[in-house]
């Protein structure tokens, strides 16, 4: 499965990406993680379904100096995509 999550909040300058990056691989899902313009951050995920839904709810509550207030989820069709960037 694939899925994109939407993260708001203070989710900028506190390592999200990395972070997201680490528990993805350690999770062994794909995708990436990169900042928006408007300040939130854009993960998308593909792999198993449980495993996608622990990095989803990871990503409600970030990295220690993160504070999320909205995750926006959304189903994509999978690609096939392997490895995992923070962009």
């Amino acid at each position: 499965m694939r899925r994109r999550f939407r993260v708001s909040g203070r989710v900028q300058g506190v390592f999200y990406r990395a972070s997201a990056e680490r528990e993805a691989t350690r999770l062994g899902v794909a995708g990436f993680a990169r900042n928006e313009r408007d300040g939130t951050v854009t993960v998308e995920a593909e792999g198993p379904p449980d495993a996608v839904a622990r990095l989803e709810a990871w990503c409600c509550l970030g990295p220690l100096r993160a504070t999320v207030t909205d995750v926006a989820v959304e189903d994509l069709a999978p690609l096939g995509t392997e490895g995992f960037t923070a962009r």
